[in-house]
C-alpha cells in the first residue's frame, strides 16, 4: 500500500496581518535608506570633522520630525478654475510676453500668411517674408489672439493681446 500526504494551507488572521505588513515594511525599508542618506549626507564625508552633541541632537530631532511626517497617497482632485482678466491686469507671470510666448505668435501668423491668410497691416516695404510681417502686427498688437497662462494646478488667465506692456 503506498500512502501519499496530503498538506492543506490554512489561512489564519496572522498570516493575513503578515501579509498586510509587507507593504508597510517597503516603505519602512524605503524611510530607513533615505534616513540613512540624510544621515550621511548631513554628517559629511570621512574627511569630515564629527558633529559636536548639539549638532547631533538637531539631526536626531530632524530625522524623527522626517520619520513622523504622514506620507500621502492620493492627491484630492482640484477643477480648474478661469481666473478673470481685468483690464491691463495681468495675475499670472510677467506683465509682457515671454520670448516663448512671441515666439509662438510670430510663427503661428507668419503660417497663416503663408498660407494666404490676408494681412491685419499694410505690408511694409521692408518686408521681405511673412515673418516680417507677422512681426509687425506683432509689434502692433493688431493681431486678434489671447494668450493662456496656466498655474501648476490647472487654474488659468486668458489674456488678451492689447494687455501686454
Amino acid at each position: 500500500m503506498s500512502s501519499t500526504k496530503e498538506t492543506a494551507i490554512v489561512e489564519t488572521p496572522e498570516s493575513d496581518a503578515i501579509e498586510g505588513n509587507e507593504s508597510n515594511l517597503d516603505v519602512n525599508v524605503g524611510l530607513d535608506k533615505a534616513l540613512a542618506t540624510y544621515r550621511k549626507l548631513t554628517e559629511g564625508g570621512k574627511d569630515a570633522e564629527p558633529l559636536t552633541e548639539q549638532q547631533e541632537s538637531a539631526l536626531e530631532k530632524r530625522l524623527v520630525e522626517i520619520e513622523n511626517r504622514e506620507i500621502i497617497d492620493t492627491v484630492e482632485e482640484h477643477e480648474s478654475v478661469e481666473i478673470p482678466c481685468e483690464k491691463g491686469k495681468i495675475t499670472i507671470g510677467p506683465p509682457t510676453l515671454t520670448r516663448f510666448e512671441k515666439a509662438r505668435i510670430m510663427g503661428a501668423r507668419a503660417l497663416q500668411l503663408s498660407l494666404g491668410a490676408p494681412p491685419f497691416i499694410p505690408i511694409p516695404k521692408n518686408a521681405r517674408i511673412s515673418l516680417d510681417i507677422s512681426m509687425e502686427e506683432l509689434e502692433q498688437k493688431v493681431i486678434p489672439i489671447t494668450i493662456r497662462r496656466v498655474l501648476p494646478n490647472g487654474d488659468y488667465q486668458n489674456i488678451p493681446i492689447n494687455y501686454f506692456d
